[in-house]
């Protein structure tokens, strides 16, 4: 079963390129357009990974990840940070809301494709390039 991965992003330019790279790469892709949306996704889908917008139209990614990091059944899913926001103040915060990787807009998708490949795989998560 391919890992899934929630993309959350209300740039759907962004969305629609992640879920290109990330589906070539194996994984099946959901995505929401806000924090709200996001967290309900979650708690309904479980997905293996989660790449998390900071600025959203109602709770910033920063909340989203504090909730999600709150709750038993989602503290553990791992989530990276993708957003235009690319202040050393931004990245410690996300990083210290427990966010495991951080990576600024624009963006490589390989790179991208890369850093979620490594952290599926320190889950045990197949992902065929």
């Amino acid at each position: 079963m391919p890992p899934l991965i929630l993309t959350v992003d209300d740039e759907q330019d962004v969305t629609d390129l992640v879920r290109f790279h990330l589906v070539r790469a194996g994984c099946d892709v959901i995505t929401a357009a806000t924090g709200r949306e996001a967290i309900e996704l979650v708690q309904r889908r479980h997905p293996d990974l989660i790449l998390l917008d900071l600025m959203l139209p109602d709770i910033d990614g920063f909340g989203v990840c504090e909730i999600l990091r709150r709750q038993p059944d989602t503290a553990a899913i791992p989530v990276i940070i993708l957003t235009a926001w690319a202040t050393p103040d931004a990245r410690n915060i996300g990083l210290d809301l427990g966010a495991l990787d951080y990576l600024t807009k624009p963006f490589s998708p390989r790179e991208l494709v890369e850093r979620v490949q490594h952290l599926l795989s320190l889950r045990q998560l197949p992902v065929t390039a």
